[in-house]
């Protein structure tokens, strides 16, 4: 992608399903877990890098003892800074106690980080500064194990406001408006609900032995409710992963599906993952046994052992998981992500081959490093079959030995172009100059294609702002003097924002939303832009925003075309640049189970999706540079 947009987070959770002692006599280590976890986060760094977070909880601990830890941070490389901690305190144990890895009740004791349930989490932070106490996962510590709740996820909740609201409503003082503040009080208030309910259960049977309280609590605790109770009202995409003070366990999803959430069992583990590729490297299982977890449904595991699979809200009509995840996010080792990004560049030729009038011997085809390069093996497969079918309905017509040659002699033209260096980091805050470090992002490999001849195809997974192409890539690549580029995206226009946790909220900084501005100014129906903006202030004092997506009528007066090729002029207005985008229709044909398309056609899952849409045009109509949802 030549445009980088962020995302929130990658989440982790193990649970042993075995006594320490049994990973210390198969695996040689007692922290087996520990080590697992921190392969499994490694793995899914690409999902977050700002900050990170580990916490453990320990089964069975003794009274008057820590039973789980907490450690995150935001240095470089946060995943590993923490470990690196983590290693250099059981190595100043060990000077100490140098046989403390084949005593586990003695390494429990010391050691915080030897638990049966590990949560780990990697931020990519879009709300607040980028500050410890922004990293998951997030703590509501009480001195009853049951009301302790550790919480960590993938989210983003469209109506905080509302939320937040509520917990004032409930009595509550929360000290920060935002969704991981008003997810964690809100399942914390449930469950201090539960609680007292069955704290007034129990407590007529144990007058003197108070203690024995806590224990049946802890048993008969079901976080089921609990979790329905609060998740009810929340309008937004997420996948959490949670751990109470003794040991219970669950993660959930969303009922929409949009945030990704995976899952995979056997005798001695059970893991939770934002990808699948990650759990099945780790733990060196067939991917086909890593299982997504349901929309609407949350997996439980007791202190004691038992899982439940349980639905906790009503599931869509219609799943919408995120498509985005499939085209750029999520890594591409996972086979199913792998076989739909090359149909993506499969899909692209028949209208790459018209844009130029079918003249191959002329075309240089490329992409632009690093994550369009699957997409780009598709498309070189299917050139290459475009190619055996043109020969083949030749070789029918009994060509002259001559032409045979010339038909065999015909290849794609396939050539690295386009090189991308170490990331530039810069304290220059002169715009300028720094535009001009962000020009050296990438650079070229000069004599890949013939000067005032070649066509250049270039191969992008997706075209967001189209700041780097500007800035950057296209600069770059005129370099090479070609006759023409065509710069393809194996995603479709982005026209509308997202609210459920990628960082695209701001319309106008969506080159097809500035693209149709212009095209409507220059064909004086800028008319449409007030209209629009009036009946989304109207709809605001009804409250009716979430109804109906205003915003459409921007796009409406346009083929997709003439907003492309707005884009191609806005981007060079020199020309030589043309720009064609996948269609949606061919992306829903390539990730067929992964509905969720709105950033692309405005069709948001939930209401509150529909809201954001109208505010962040609201927004910049009024001047206002900020997430719709903030």
């Amino acid at each position: 992608m030549s445009d980088f947009i962020g995302h929130h987070c990658g989440l982790g959770l193990v649970r042993l399903k075995k006594p320490l002692e049994y990973y210390q006599d198969k695996y040689n280590s007692p922290l087996w877990g520990l080590d697992k976890l921190y392969l499994l986060m490694q793995k899914q760094h690409n999902r977050g890098q700002d900050g990170a977070g580990i916490a453990t909880v320990q089964l069975n601990s003794l009274i008057g003892r820590p039973y789980l830890d907490r450690m995150r941070s935001v240095e470089n490389n946060p995943w590993q800074s923490i470990f690196k901690e983590i290693h250099t305190q059981l190595r100043l144990l060990q000077q100490k106690k140098p046989d403390i890895l084949n005593n586990i009740p003695e390494l429990k004791t010391h050691f915080p980080w030897a638990g049966e349930v590990l949560l780990g989490h990697l931020r990519y932070g879009t709300f607040g500064d980028n500050s410890v106490a922004n990293c998951h996962p997030v703590l509501r510590q009480n001195n009853w194990r049951s009301r302790t709740l550790l919480l960590a996820g993938n989210f983003n909740l469209t109506n905080v406001e509302e939320l937040f609201q509520k917990l004032i409503f409930l009595g509550q003082h929360p000290q920060y408006k935002s969704d991981t503040e008003t997810m964690l009080e809100k399942v914390g208030h449930f469950l201090d609900v539960a609680v007292e309910e069955l704290f007034r259960k129990f407590k007529p049977n144990y007058p003197k032995e108070r203690h024995l309280i806590s224990q049946h609590i802890e048993q008969e605790l079901d976080i089921l409710p609990v979790l329905t109770d609060a998740a009810k009202t929340w309008d937004g995409g997420y996948a959490l992963g949670g751990i109470l003070g003794h040991g219970d366990a669950f993660a959930a999803r969303d009922p929409w599906g949009i945030r990704p959430l995976c899952w995979y069992e056997d005798e001695e583990i059970i893991v939770f993952s934002s990808e699948r590729a990650a759990v099945a490297t780790v733990f060196n299982v067939p991917i086909a046994d890593v299982q997504s977890v349901k929309p609407g449904n949350c997996i439980i595991i007791k202190a004691n052992g038992e899982i439940r699979q349980k639905q906790f809200l009503q599931p869509a009509d219609q799943i919408t998981s995120c498509s985005f995840e499939r085209i750029y996010f999520s890594r591409g080792n996972d086979p199913e992500i792998y076989a739909e990004r090359k149909q993506l560049g499969r899909l692209l030729l028949p209208d790459i081959l018209k844009q130029i009038n079918y003249d191959l011997e002329n075309t240089v085809f490329s992409y632009i490093p690093n994550t369009a390069k699957v997409a780009f093996l598709g498309l070189q497969d299917a050139l290459e079959r475009h190619l055996s079918s043109n020969l083949i309905n030749q070789l029918s017509h009994q060509p002259a030995l001559g032409s045979i040659h010339a038909l065999l002699a015909i290849r794609p033209r396939i050539e690295e172009v386009i090189l991308k260096d170490v990331k530039l980091r810069t304290f220059i805050t002169d715009d300028s100059n720094r535009d001009n470090l962000v020009g050296h992002v990438y650079d070229i490999n000069y004599g890949s294609i013939r000067p005032n001849i070649d066509r250049l195809v270039c191969l992008d997974d997706s075209i967001v702002r189209g700041t780097t192409l500007k800035r950057s890539i296209l600069a770059i690549l005129k370099r090479l003097s070609p006759k023409q580029i065509l710069i393809i995206s194996s995603a479709p226009q982005i026209r509308y924002p997202d609210c459920y946790g990628i960082d695209m909220a701001q319309i106008e900084q969506f080159i097809a939303f500035q693209a149709a501005l212009a095209l409507l100014k220059e064909r004086n129906l800028w008319a449409i832009v007030e209209e629009t903006y009036t009946r989304i202030k109207e709809a605001e004092k009804k409250q009716h925003l979430g109804q109906k997506n205003y915003v459409k009528a921007i796009y409406e007066p346009f083929q997709e075309r003439e907003i492309s090729d707005k884009i191609a002029f806005m981007l060079s207005p020199d020309g030589g640049v043309s720009i064609l985008y996948q269609t949606v229709e061919n992306l829903n044909n390539a990730i067929p189970n992964h509905k969720g398309v709105w950033y692309f056609t405005g069709d948001y899952p939930t209401p509150g999706g529909t809201e954001v849409a109208n505010r962040a045009f609201m927004n910049f109509m009024e001047g206002k540079h900020r997430r719709a949802y903030d």
